[in-house]
């Protein structure tokens, strides 16, 4: 009669718990927004990159944390992670932004490192650009107002990134500047109840829902 040896370890190639984390999983581009400067900023990318690092523990492939020496014994398997990490990176960027970073020869931080060295790169310039922007949009050059809100609120956010942060304040004074003759008295009701942007935005939401409705 056969007996079956209950010491026998388990097949590490089958066996889950010998996969690292970061290799289940199957689609980055579900977990994380495609960066692309405009919609997406940099700042905000960053974050929510640096939290999936953390949550699948390869956050020392971005953090300057020393790579195993090429003799070690634990470099063949760091090596095949970074190059995860690197394609997760390559995957959730706009064609625009591959096209300067990709590397094959480069490791994750490289990576990493050069796309922040171009969001940081003449910050001024950028900086004025986007500033002339900000305080020529106008409600009639965008296709709504929900449109108008939301091209405003992303130039706030890229003016963020090249640390020229605009307040909430100034946000909503913007807002009502660029407002046309048929939001005038809603931009007198913001003015007077001193609404803050989500206040503000809701307000001119529902007057155009009244306006719609007559």
């Amino acid at each position: 009669m056969s007996t079956t040896n209950d010491n026998q370890p388990p097949n590490p190639t089958t066996s889950a718990a010998s996969l690292h984390p970061a290799y289940s999983v199957s689609n980055i581009q579900l977990k994380i927004r495609t960066l692309d400067g405009k919609k997406v900023t940099y700042s905000s990318w960053v974050k929510l990159f640096q939290f999936h690092a953390i949550a699948y523990k390869v956050l020392s492939h971005l953090d300057g944390t020393p790579q195993p020496n090429s003799t070690a014994p634990t470099y063949a398997a760091w090596k095949e992670l970074d190059a995860l990490v690197s394609q997760w990176i390559y995957s959730i960027v706009s064609d625009e932004l591959l096209t300067q970073i990709l590397d094959t020869s480069a490791t994750a931080r490289d990576t990493w490192l050069k796309l922040d060295k171009i969001f940081h790169f003449n910050k001024q310039t950028r900086a004025t650009a986007l500033e002339t922007q900000f305080i020529n949009l106008k409600l009639a050059a965008c296709a709504s107002v929900d449109d108008y809100c939301q091209q405003l609120k992303d130039l706030a956010n890229q003016l963020v990134d090249v640390d020229h942060p605009i307040s909430d304040s100034r946000l909503v004074l913007q807002l009502v500047r660029g407002l046309s003759t048929e939001f005038a008295t809603t931009a007198q009701l913001i003015h007077a109840q001193k609404a803050d942007w989500d206040l503000a935005r809701t307000m001119l939401h529902d007057e155009v829902i009244r306006q719609e409705s007559q």
